[in-house]
């Protein structure tokens, strides 16, 4: 990352952790009040994104994969008065068994051998 991302990055968290609406004017009243040159384009950047996605979003989705879809069920709207919409089931997790690493004392040998 150059240093233009990760202090607009910086900003942002500031601002939201304050509670204080993320727009660029702010990003750059930061990161000037930082005394870090950025290019021009950043702090839009910046306050475009996290207009259409919530930073507590991405921050909880920070260790994720990434590569999937989310997995979204369309639920069918009741007609007339105001019926309620049919929940989508939650997709039920496996739990995996790992395999047993072998340490090294099964092996016949140790590190301090």
């Amino acid at each position: 990352m150059a240093c233009g991302d990760i202090a607009c990055t910086y900003a942002a968290l500031i601002l939201y952790d304050d509670g204080i609406p993320i727009t660029s004017e702010k990003i750059s009243t930061l990161v000037k009040a930082a005394n870090v040159k950025v290019d021009s384009y950043w702090p839009s950047l910046f306050a475009k994104l996290l207009e259409k996605r919530s930073v507590e979003d991405l921050i909880l989705s920070v260790g994720s994969g990434g590569g999937g879809a989310p997995v979204a069920a369309a639920a069918p709207t009741a007609g007339g008065g105001g019926g309620a919409a049919a929940a989508a089931a939650a997709p039920v997790e496996e739990k995996k068994e790992e395999p047993k690493e072998e340490s090294d004392d099964d092996m016949g040998f140790s590190l301090f051998d």
